[in-house]
């Protein structure tokens, strides 16, 4: 039986809140393993930490940030074969789809090797009568992702790797019908050289994701899912 916490501070850590679900393997209906559901008090920790660590993450050189993501994708292939087999025993998919799923992610992650040329700002002389224009690109800080059940790497993936390059720290929440793959990837991340803190995963229900939307040092958060659920 597998046992799932969170991923808080760069560790796993067991969950606290005394809540927890069973994550089932839909090839025979067997229970693979439970999974703690985060109380508030445990989201609050990881954005704490996450709080922490953002703004020397912030103030590393980009290219180093995306030598981070381009070590995480060597990790992911030297573990695809790992992470479709969790992928398909906790959400159902074939071998072939979970690695499809998978794939695509990694595709996000490349895109966002691009982060020093991406995060450049821009320079408009003469915008106006004595008017020079400048942008600048800046982190938000502290931002969120709550992803759905349907592609626990891919989705993952499309949020928290755009995210991070750009230099914020990262809270994801994903479902909890089948969070083996997105805690992996978090292991990996780490391994990648990824500093302690930058990405945590709360895995949790309604409680945790209340929890999220109400932070107010959470400074963006993006949902993919059904109406109904983000209601």
């Amino acid at each position: 039986m597998v046992e799932y916490g969170h991923f808080i501070g760069g560790k796993k850590v067991a969950g606290k809140s005394g809540r927890k679900q069973d994550v089932l393997q839909p090839m025979d209906g067997t229970v693979r393993g439970t999974v703690a559901l985060a109380s508030r008090d445990e989201v609050r920790a990881a954005v704490e930490n996450a709080k922490a660590a953002q703004p020397a993450w912030a103030a590393t050189n980009p290219q180093r940030r995306a030598r981070v993501l381009m070590k995480f994708l060597e990790l992911v292939a030297r573990d695809n074969d790992e992470l479709a087999e969790i992928l398909a025993r906790e959400h159902g998919k074939t071998l072939p789809d979970a690695k499809g799923d998978i794939q695509r992610g990694v595709e996000v992650v490349e895109f966002a090797l691009g982060v020093p040329h991406l995060m450049k700002g821009e320079f408009t002389e003469g915008a106006g009568p004595g008017i020079d224009n400048y942008s600048v690109r800046q982190p938000l800080g502290v931002v969120a992702g709550i992803t759905p059940f349907n592609f626990p790497a891919m989705i993952p993936m499309w949020k928290f790797a755009p995210a991070i390059a750009c230099g914020n720290a990262f809270i994801l929440k994903p479902s909890e019908r089948d969070p083996g793959v997105p805690m992996r990837l978090a292991e990996l991340m780490l391994e990648a050289g990824l500093p302690a803190g930058i990405l945590n995963v709360v895995n949790g229900d309604k409680e945790a994701v209340d929890a999220i939307l109400d932070d107010p040092d959470i400074k963006a958060i993006g949902f993919v899912g059904s109406s109904s659920i983000a209601e």
